[in-house]
């Protein structure tokens, strides 16, 4: 069995910057070194120049990139779209789709599981699930979602969603009739449930919390405005040590004062997402998401025809060097993309760099462009 050793970049570990090494065996972090290897120890020896190496990136919300909408992929747009994440260090993510008919979305997990299985041995970044953002979201924060296909999140609806098999993660508001006991039903299946697209008030959203619901949908976007009196969604959610904030750091979606905001009040609960649709890494056009027509532009995010934000081009590790620009120290931007993520969805595999983990990883230059990629310990530059 053979062995290699990472040497050189600072390295990430539980929030500090360490000198020493990593090494892989078999696909996975066999330990982490405290300092650099003594010749002869038999391995190969990797001796990256400089920079930093952490645990690989966790996206939390894709719907697409690279010219492919997820919901329409065929195994080739899995594999373009798990490629081209790969390249901007993301080496693991949740598939995200937009309301659409129920059998549609049912039908999307299913694809999602099959994509997973195809894309297990790649060079590519890797699918953790189906994230439904809809139908169960509030009318009077649609967002991009197409209005006449929301619904209340009835227990026949619940079903037919559950019938394509285990969404990881589902968003819902709240506040909608029937959503506590759907909240119920879906954490018993296993459901990570998130809210989002909502006007829930600080109680509401409170009260989810308090039913097991861990996750917050694109902190500040689709949701009721933060007010002194009544904070509503987000306030509660950055005072709310259970909950985990999806934030979306284009510095268009939201604001570089209340970027600053969430990191201030809520570092180590703030889980940096793309929101990436097909545009990211594409020209200006037009292009789908979901059943929507919208339309990539040269300035800014991509947008409705009548201006509305429809996910966006970013890319994760983009959104790591946005947040650092704005003070946040680069530890807490990178583990708000990585180590943040995949304990949100407890997932003890990824997100840290430790002993017995996959071999996910990125070594970064100091300017926090991607320099390589590793996933299972297999090499991407």
């Amino acid at each position: 069995m053979s062995t290699t050793i990472l040497t050189g970049p600072r390295l990430l570990i539980d929030g500090r910057w360490c000198d020493g090494a990593v090494t892989i065996r078999d696909g996975r972090i066999h330990a982490v070194l405290d300092a650099p290897p003594r010749e002869g120890s038999g391995a190969t020896v990797e001796r990256l120049d400089g920079g930093l190496l952490t645990a690989g990136l966790v996206d939390l919300q894709v719907n697409g990139s690279a010219g492919v909408d997820l919901a329409h992929a065929d195994r080739a747009g899995w594999r373009r779209v798990a490629e081209h994440q790969a390249r901007h260090g993301v080496t693991a993510f949740v598939p995200t789709f937009v309301t659409a008919p129920l059998q549609r979305l049912a039908a999307a997990v299913g694809a999602t599981v099959d994509a997973a299985l195809d894309l297990r041995d790649r060079r590519a970044a890797q699918v953790l699930g189906a994230h439904l953002e809809g139908p169960f979201l509030s009318p009077s924060k649609p967002g991009a979602h197409p209005v006449d296909l929301l619904r209340m999140p009835e227990p026949a609806a619940v079903d037919a969603l559950l019938a394509g098999g285990t969404p990881l993660i589902i968003t819902i508001a709240p506040e909608l009739d029937g959503a506590a006991d759907a909240i119920d039903r879906l954490l018993a299946a296993g459901v990570h449930v998130s809210i989002g697209h909502s006007m829930a008030t600080a109680e509401q959203t409170a009260a989810a919390a308090d039913r097991g619901v861990r996750l917050v949908t694109h902190l500040f976007n689709a949701q009721r405005a933060f007010g002194h009196r009544e904070p509503g969604l987000p306030g509660r959610a950055l005072v709310d040590e259970r909950l985990v904030c999806g934030l979306i750091a284009d510095r268009v979606h939201v604001a570089d004062d209340a970027l600053r905001l969430a990191f201030a009040a809520a570092a180590g609960r703030i889980a940096l997402v793309s929101d990436a649709v097909a545009a990211a890494g594409m020209a200006p056009g037009p292009f789908r998401l979901g059943p929507i027509e919208a339309v990539a532009v040269a300035d800014g995010p991509p947008r409705l025809p009548d201006g509305t934000l429809a996910g966006s081009a970013l890319h994760l590790d983009e959104a790591v060097r946005n947040v650092v620009a704005l003070g946040v120290d680069p530890a807490v931007a990178i583990e708000a993309a990585s180590a943040v993520p995949a304990a949100a969805l407890g997932d003890d595999e990824r997100g840290r760099l430790a002993g017995g983990r996959r071999a996910d990883l990125v070594w970064w230059g100091d300017d926090l462009q991607v320099r390589a990629v590793w996933i299972g310990g297999e090499r991407i530059e």
